[in-house]
C-alpha cells in the first residue's frame, strides 16, 4: 500500500475514533480521571459523600457564575480582572440596601452595582481605548477600596430568610439552590453563545476584530456589552456569596478573579479571543473545586495544596489549549 494511502487511512480511522479532536474533550476527561483517582484513593474519607459532592457544587457555582460571563469576555478578546472586587463590592450595597429597604431593594442595589462598574469598564475600553487589562485592574482596586468605605470593613449581616433561601442559601429537596442557580445560567450562556447572533458576533469580534468591523459588526458595541455582562455576573455572585453567609464582606470573592479565568480555559475558551464553550467553563469550575476538595482530604499542607493545584491546572491548560 502506498504511503499516501496508508496515512489517508490512518487518518479515516483517527476520525472515526475520535482521536484527532481529543484535546478539544481533554477537560472531561480529565474530569473523570481525577474524580476516579479521588473517588478511589479517598474512598474511606467521605469522598463520595453525597453532603460532600453537593458541598463541592456549593463552593464552585459563584466562580461557575463568573466564569460563564468570562466566556464572553475572552472570546470576545479582552479580559476582566475586577470580578471578583465586584463581587465583594455588590454583597455589601446588597446587604446595606436589604437592611435599608428589604430584599427587592436589596437585590435591585446589587444589580445595579454590576451595571455601574460594567458601564465604567466598558466605557474607558471602548471609547478612550484603555485597555481593559488596565480598566479592570484599576477597577479592582476602587471596588476594594469602596467596600471597605461604605462598609467600614465590618461584615454587613442579613436577616432576610426569604432573601438568604434564594440566593444560595435555601435547598429545593435534596438540591442546592445554588446549583439550580448555576444550571439556569448555564443553559442560557451556552444557548446564546452559540445559537444567537450576538454569540457569533461576540466571536467574531474576538476571532478577528478588523475582519468582524468590516463585515458590519459594531465591535466596540459587542465589548461594551459583554464587560457589562462580566459584571453583572460578578455581582450576582456577590449576592450568592451574601445570600449563602447571611452577610455582606468586602473580602467575599477576594482572588477569584484567577479561578474564574482558569476555569474559562481550561473549559477551552481561548485568551486570545474567537473561541469559548460556556459547558467546558462549567466543568472547569467544578474541576478546580474538584481538585480542592481533594487536596484537602488528602490532608496536604496549603503549601503543598497549592503546588498540586497549579500543576493539575497547568497540565490541563496546555493541553486543551495546545491546539491553538
Amino acid at each position: 500500500m502506498p504511503a499516501s494511502q496508508a496515512a489517508a487511512l490512518t487518518s479515516s480511522l483517527a476520525a472515526k475514533l475520535g482521536l484527532t479532536n481529543w484535546r478539544q474533550n481533554i477537560i472531561y476527561i480529565g474530569f473523570v480521571v481525577i474524580f476516579i483517582v479521588f473517588a478511589v484513593t479517598l474512598f474511606d474519607k467521605g469522598f463520595l459523600n453525597p453532603n460532600n459532592l453537593l458541598n463541592i457544587v456549593r463552593q464552585t457555582a459563584m466562580i461557575a457564575v463568573m466564569a460563564i460571563a468570562m466566556t464572553y469576555v475572552l472570546s470576545a478578546g479582552e479580559i476582566d480582572l475586577s470580578v471578583g472586587a465586584v463581587a465583594g463590592l455588590a454583597s455589601v450595597t446588597t446587604a446595606m440596601a436589604i437592611d435599608a429597604g428589604g430584599p427587592v431593594t436589596g437585590v435591585m442595589a446589587g444589580l445595579a452595582t454590576g451595571v455601574g462598574v460594567g458601564t465604567f469598564n466598558g466605557l474607558l475600553t471602548t471609547r478612550i481605548g484603555i485597555p481593559s487589562f488596565l480598566t479592570t485592574l484599576a477597577m479592582m482596586g476602587i471596588a476594594t477600596g469602596t467596600a471597605m468605605w461604605i462598609s467600614d470593613t465590618a461584615a454587613v449581616p442579613i436577616i432576610s430568610k426569604s432573601y438568604s433561601w434564594i440566593f444560595g442559601g435555601g435547598n429545593a429537596g435534596p438540591v442546592p439552590v445554588l446549583l439550580i442557580w448555576m444550571l439556569v445560567l448555564g443553559a442560557v450562556g451556552h444557548v446564546v453563545l452559540r445559537r444567537t447572533s450576538f454569540g457569533r458576533r461576540v466571536l467574531a469580534t474576538g476571532g478577528g476584530e478588523i475582519a468582524a468591523r468590516y463585515s458590519g459588526i459594531d465591535t466596540k458595541s459587542i465589548k461594551f456589552r459583554v464587560l457589562i455582562i462580566s459584571a453583572m455576573a460578578a455581582a450576582l455572585a456577590g449576592m450568592l456569596y451574601a445570600g449563602r453567609l447571611q452577610s455582606g464582606r468586602f473580602q467575599l470573592g477576594q482572588g477569584d478573579e484567577l479561578s474564574v479565568i482558569a476555569a474559562a480555559v481550561l473549559g477551552g475558551t481561548s485568551l486570545f479571543g474567537g473561541s469559548g464553550t460556556v459547558i467546558g467553563t462549567i466543568v472547569g469550575a467544578l474541576m478546580i473545586g474538584l481538585i480542592n476538595n481533594g487536596l484537602i482530604l488528602m490532608g496536604l499542607e496549603f503549601s503543598q495544596q497549592l503546588i498540586a493545584r497549579g500543576t493539575i491546572i497547568i497540565l490541563a491548560v496546555a493541553l486543551s489549549q495546545g491546539r491553538k
